[in-house]
């Protein structure tokens, strides 16, 4: 008697391996701005997937081999919450993958890691070195072609300020000297913000537009009560003048008795004895 084959036990893909995000501040604050921003950025588009620090499997069966980029976009998937992400299952690899530099990761971003998205196809590789320690400079690209990744200029301004143009974004990621990376919208010319500086900005605004209707109540408050001590003093003005007007003619009234009486009494003494 033929029994069943036992049924294959299930693969199991961590949704970790371990490791901290970042291991300094300036690492982790790049890597949450990194996705916060292009989260907003592509936030009407639901088949834009941006994600940041999250294993990525791409040999099915094979839950050893991930890697999991600081910051990835992966175009026509659908925009939802993972656990990990299965190259086999949603059929994409990300297009644009950033990795942060820091002290124990650098040798990995420019070596195994790279040769890694080049085989997953990832179309943009850059990478940003926020102390300007480890790379060559600050911030460097890599776009992929037949024969492999091809590192991209980037255009350096007179500040030293580093600007590199992703065509699969259609943005700018800046790197200036003491300042933070930021992308930049080259249409708008205005950097991206992550979830917690557009709070901070409305905020702002909103404070804004407080102190400018405060300012303009309180301009009004003047210019009413101005306008009330003017209407005051014309209707005092005017009263004075009423009363003056009523005391000439009680004089013209007072004058003209004074005549009758003193015509009348110049008759009486004028008049035929009795």
């Amino acid at each position: 008697m033929n029994r069943p084959a036992p049924a294959a036990v299930p693969i199991h893909y961590p949704s970790s391996d371990g490791k901290p995000m970042a291991e300094n501040d300036a690492q982790r604050d790049a890597i949450m701005y990194g996705i916060a921003a292009l989260t907003r950025h592509f936030k009407d588009r639901r088949d834009v997937y941006v994600s940041g620090d999250l294993l990525i499997y791409y040999e099915e069966g094979n839950p050893r081999v991930s890697v999991a980029p600081d910051v990835f976009v992966v175009f026509g998937v659908g925009k939802r919450r993972r656990l990990n992400y299965k190259l086999w299952e949603e059929g994409q690899a990300p297009a644009f993958v950033l990795e942060v530099a820091s002290p124990s990761t650098w040798r990995e971003d420019i070596g195994p890691k790279r040769s890694v998205y080049a085989l997953l196809g990832v179309r943009e590789y850059w990478q940003y070195d926020p102390f300007g320690e480890h790379l060559p400079a600050r911030l460097q690209g890599e776009r992929l072609t037949p024969s492999g990744y091809v590192r991209q200029p980037a255009a350096t301004a007179l500040d030293g300020t580093l600007t590199l143009r992703s065509e699969t974004l259609g943005l700018e990621l800046r790197a200036a000297p003491g300042r933070e990376m930021r992308f930049r919208n080259p249409v708008t010319g205005v950097d991206l913000r992550s979830h917690d500086e557009e709070a901070e900005g409305r905020l702002q605004e909103a404070e804004g537009r407080l102190n400018e209707a405060t300012a303009r109540r309180v301009a009004e408050t003047r210019v009413d009560a101005a306008e009330a001590r003017a209407a005051t003093a014309e209707t005092r003005a005017t009263t004075a003048e009423t009363r003056a007007v009523a005391a000439e003619a009680r004089v013209t009234e007072l004058e003209a008795l004074l005549r009758k009486h003193v015509m009348s009494r110049s008759g009486s003494k004028n008049g035929p004895d009795h």
